[in-house]
This record gives structure tokens, C-alpha cells and sequence, in this order.
């Protein structure tokens, strides 16, 4: 494990990532992957769910009767991983460095996880450490923010949860200049009676369609298709702008 390399940003936000972002998944799979992906798998497929988080999605595969394996960089994220998915394995470890044996019929991620690696050169890493990972015939699905989503959507505005142990409030801007988009969230905790704050800044980077198609190519996956989630799959309130689907023949 490449402790030193490991991404923990999301070690301090763990918590109120288990009790609000985790109900993203508590009516099921999510459409991308069960209308994409789990109809062309067999039975029982084994699937690598990279950037896990609090493997809310690792128990509803699991009930599906899939064998899943749920990697993430923090550790107190997979503390939560393992109460809500006993019967799965995870791994603490970074996306970009992980090395893992060619054993899983399907990899997925969910979400902007993809969009905290920052460089080209870096995704492509992970592309190839998914590759490398799945059997011949096997897929690998994503959903990433793609070029144009922070400059339209990350305004500056400020959302908000308030609850009897914590409160926490995120805002979201697109930094022109660093082409990136920036989430920054201020907690404050109740930690033997007395509020403590702390505050946490996620860096995000938005790539072209065609630039993930060519990493994607690179690295020997073949038969790439490219969804809109608004377009081709209706979500009209997911924040996504669009799902690959991979696929590595031999």
C-alpha cells in the first residue's frame, strides 16, 4: 500500500459522507451501471468498485449476489465500508497506484471520483491499473464530469446539513485561471461537548470527452461507448455530464 501517495481528503468528511451522500444509493443500483453494465455480466460476477467510499453501492451489489472488492484512499471512508458491507473485501489504497491481479469480470466508479486526479498523465494511471486488473472480456464503467460542467453549474453558491452531532456547509466554484473546479466544506463537530471546526478544500478537474476516449485507447481497452446521463439515459438531475463504458477483449 503506498501509504505516503495515499489520497485522504476525504478522511475528515467520512462521517457526513456515510449519513448524506451514501443515501445516493438506498433505492438500488444506479442506472448507468445496472442498465449499461450488470445485464452483460454472468452470475455472481466479481467487480472492483474503485473510490468506494462508505460502500453503500458494495452492499446493494452484494444483495444482487455479486462478488465485490471496493477500493478507496481513506481509511475512515472504508471504516464505514466495512459496517455497511461486512461481506466485501476492501482495499486501502490509492487509485493510481493500486496492483491487482487480473480476477474481476467488471470495474466501476461512481460519481465525480475520477475528476480528483488532476492530470492527464495521472488518469491514465488509473486506466491502466483498472486494465490490468480484469479478466479478457471484461468492463470497466464510469461516470465523470466532463469539460464545461464547473465553468456552467459551480457558481459560488453554498449548500448546507444541519444535525444534532454536526454541521456542515459546501460551496462549489469553477477557479478560471487553474481551469479546475474547487469544493471547499467547513465542519463543525461535537467532540466531548465542544464545537470543533474544520475546514477542507477538494480540487477537481474536468476533462474532454475525446481526451478520456484516447487515455482510454492507450491503455488497450477497445469498444469504448460514451452516454450522456441526460441525453441517452434521462437523468435529468444528475450531476454527471457522462458515463464510459470500457471494455478490455483480450
Amino acid at each position: 500500500m503506498t501509504t505516503t501517495n495515499r489520497y485522504s481528503e476525504y478522511d475528515l468528511f467520512a462521517p457526513m459522507y456515510n449519513d448524506n451522500w451514501g443515501n445516493l444509493f438506498k433505492d438500488g443500483i444506479p442506472l448507468p451501471i445496472k442498465t449499461l453494465m450488470l445485464q452483460h455480466l454472468p452470475p455472481q460476477a466479481h467487480i472492483l468498485d474503485l473510490c468506494c467510499g462508505t460502500g453503500q453501492l458494495v452492499e446493494k451489489l452484494l444483495i444482487e449476489g455479486y462478488q465485490v472488492t471496493g477500493i478507496d484512499g481513506s481509511e475512515s471512508m472504508l471504516k464505514y465500508a466495512k459496517e455497511n458491507a461486512p461481506q466485501a473485501n476492501f482495499i486501502l489504497e490509492d487509485a493510481r497506484y493500486f496492483n491487482l491481479l487480473p480476477t474481476f469480470n467488471a470495474a466501476i466508479s461512481i460519481g465525480s471520483s475520477l475528476n480528483h486526479i488532476l492530470t492527464l498523465d495521472e488518469l491514465k494511471l488509473v486506466f491502466a491499473n483498472v486494465y490490468n486488473s480484469l479478466q479478457p472480456g471484461g468492463l470497466f464503467g464510469f461516470t465523470i464530469d466532463v469539460e464545461g460542467i464547473y465553468q456552467s453549474k459551480w457558481d459560488g453558491s453554498s449548500k448546507g446539513v444541519i444535525k444534532d452531532e454536526y454541521v456542515w456547509v459546501w460551496q462549489r466554484k469553477y477557479l478560471p485561471d487553474a481551469n479546475l473546479g474547487q469544493v471547499k466544506i467547513a465542519i463543525l463537530q461535537l467532540v466531548n461537548g465542544q464545537w470543533e471546526r474544520s475546514d477542507i478544500t477538494w480540487l477537481l478537474k474536468s476533462y474532454k470527452i475525446s481526451h478520456i476516449e484516447s487515455a482510454l485507447q492507450e491503455v488497450g481497452f477497445k469498444n469504448i461507448e460514451i452516454y450522456d446521463l441526460k441525453q441517452d439515459l434521462k437523468l435529468l438531475n444528475n450531476p454527471q455530464e457522462s458515463c464510459f463504458v470500457a471494455h478490455k477483449l483480450s
